[in-house]
């Protein structure tokens, strides 16, 4: 018999379980080399040759390598079933060792921070550092809040038991939740996971919608102390830090991190914000799909009426690869490996994180999937999202591990792409009404991905900042989430009370500062990448591929000079939500 909610993945290929030898033998290797390192280079950096310095540069990622292969597998073990003591004890110890090891090897890049400016220029010039010349440029600019090498193991000792140790909280109790709730076709109640539940969201019945996520919120409300406690103390982590480097704003790690500029980002998300009565518009349109007198927001990926497409995980597996092969034969293979090489876990389970990643490791390893998959149509898109990661992060295997990551503004570029090849071929196979939730699903994953990640952003910005005034209570970020939120929906969506803890569950605000309006750069971009390739054809497909190879080599407008894109023009922005507009009409168009 089928399984309907696809495999588990095999971690065969990192190591054969968490009581693997091999970790404890990585992690005394990673130790040993760092010693090595820090006798070899300690006080050499400053004077070092450019061979010499590419000879460092070289053993500094080697070593790295050695101790994140068992950090990463035991990070997937945990996000797989956090609720195995074995897997939280692992991430525990490997955390603690790799803490260790970092403290080791700080001294490295904060020397190359104190090489004297026309010397590391003229270092620059020099072809043996050609591998790092990307990397060295932006570690470059780190330099004036970089602090003393006594001050920054400080910090990494103090991030163990501090912000990483309210992380982990978070991770385990919010994977700890399990949900009693009555499922229509039942007479009595059960156990569900949160990504069970939550995927009562897209059921025909209002009621049921309604109740699955206020049952689902409700959980977050009662555990409100210490998930406030999480938020309160990781705000306060970044803006003592942020006081201690002298950064001038809350973003600016961020945007060191992400190679963007302030103006840039803010005017991204003001056109964002100008383009919210798209949403609004579109809303009115589902309102009248579904018949709705009054619209609540638990209706907003409601199905739609006579709509109860469910897919298996192998009738969705042939559907992305089918629609990445259109693209491009290479994209299709690579995306294949995953299920070939049993690198994704699909099925829901209790302790299993809920969303979906794809964890790039470090070049020579291959990605991983993490999957929920209850076989609706956007389970699909999303295997195709994650998927679009996977290919992202192969391509770029060619890469050394300073530019193996593409910059965070240009990690959703493969992602987003593969959806909207997806979506195409969808499309194309489809009649009217099968045309009407195609679009109605695109649109409402274009509004999540850009409106609602801009809301996200304001409200995280909004929160920093009243935490610098006062210890914030549950009711403080229970305003400003419906502040935030109020602003996209306006009055015509009822937000259900409940939702007031819709912050609550965000793992993005707890793992990466600002992370959020990376998705609004990703969408729009790939709206307008994909404008290109529309009218272009064939001769788009080299220059994206390409592009995906390039990984972090370059900085995103750099890397995207090819496309003649100018991320400084709010022009360009417009352009994509240009598209939304057009898809929303194509909508009315067919409805009529």
């Amino acid at each position: 018999m089928e399984n309907k909610t696809g495999p588990n993945w095999d971690l065969g290929l990192l190591y054969h379980s968490a009581e693997d030898p091999a970790i404890e033998a990585a992690l005394d290797n990673a130790n040993a080399l760092a010693e090595a390192f820090e006798k070899c280079w300690r006080g050499q950096i400053v004077t070092a040759s450019a061979a010499e310095l590419s000879q460092a540069i070289a053993d500094y990622e080697d070593l790295q390598k050695v101790g994140l292969k068992p950090y990463f597998f035991a990070e997937l073990l945990f996000y797989a079933d956090s609720l195995s003591p074995c897997h939280q004890a692992l991430l525990s110890k490997i955390r603690e060792r790799f803490s260790l090891i970092s403290e080791k090897l700080i001294f490295f890049e904060l020397d190359i921070l104190q090489i004297e400016a026309g010397a590391f220029t003229l270092l620059l010039e020099k072809t043996e550092l050609s591998p790092w010349t990307h990397y060295l440029h932006q570690l470059r600019k780190g330099a004036p809040y970089s602090l003393s090498e006594e001050v920054e193991q400080a910090l990494i000792r103090k991030d163990l038991s501090g912000k990483e140790g309210f992380v982990q909280l978070f991770d385990e109790l919010t994977s700890s939740f399990s949900y009693r709730f009555t499922r229509p076709t039942e007479e009595s109640s059960s156990e569900l996971s949160g990504e069970e539940l939550l995927a009562y969201l897209y059921h025909q019945d209002d009621k049921v919608r309604e109740e699955a996520f206020s049952t689902f919120l409700n959980k977050h409300r009662e555990h409100a102390l210490v998930l406030t406690s999480c938020f309160n103390n990781l705000l306060l982590d970044h803006e003592r830090e942020g006081d201690l480097r002298g950064y001038p704003e809350l973003m600016t790690p961020t945007h060191l991190s992400c190679e963007t500029e302030p103006l840039m980002v803010e005017q991204l998300m003001k056109v964002s914000e100008q383009n919210y009565p798209l949403a609004r518009d579109y809303y009115r349109l589902k309102q009248q799909l579904l018949g709705l007198d009054n619209m609540k927001n638990t209706d907003l990926y409601a199905p739609l009426p006579g709509s109860d497409q469910r897919f298996s995980f192998s009738e969705a597996q042939k559907l992305v690869l089918d629609s990445f092969r259109d693209f491009s034969p290479q994209l299709s293979e690579c995306a294949a490996l995953f299920f070939s090489e049993k690198r994704i876990d699909a099925p829901p389970s209790a302790g299993k994180s809920g969303g979906a990643f794809c964890m790039g490791m470090l070049p020579g390893l291959p990605p991983y999937v993490m999957l929920n998959f209850t076989g609706t149509l956007r389970d699909v898109s999303t295997l195709a999202h994650e998927l679009g990661h996977g290919v992202h992060f192969s391509l770029s295997q060619g890469q050394n591990l300073s530019h193996y990551n593409a910059p965070l503004p240009l990690a959703e570029t493969a992602s987003v792409f593969g959806e909207m090849l997806l979506t195409r071929r969808l499309l194309q196979q489809g009649d009217k009404q099968v045309q009407i939730e195609l679009l109605c699903a695109r649109i409402e994953e274009i509004i999540a991905t850009s409106f609602r990640q801009n809301v996200l952003t304001r409200f995280e910005l909004a929160a920093h900042k009243m935490r610098g005034e006062k210890l914030l209570s549950s009711d403080d970020y229970c305003e400003l989430w419906w502040q935030e939120n109020q602003k996209l929906l306006g009055d015509n969506i009822e937000m259900i009370e409940p939702y007031r803890y819709g912050w609550s569950y965000i793992s993005h605000f707890i793992h990466s500062r600002f992370y959020c309006y990376s998705y609004v750069f990703g969408e729009l971009l790939v709206l307008s990448l994909y404008q290109q390739y529309q009218q272009q054809g064939d001769a788009f497909v080299g220059k994206y591929l390409e592009l995906l190879k390039a990984g972090g080599s370059a900085s995103p407008q750099n890397l995207l000079n090819p496309f003649d894109v100018d991320l400084n023009d709010p022009a360009f922005w417009q352009q994509g939500y240009d598209l939304l507009a057009e898809m929303i009409e194509q909508l009315k168009q067919l409805i009529e």
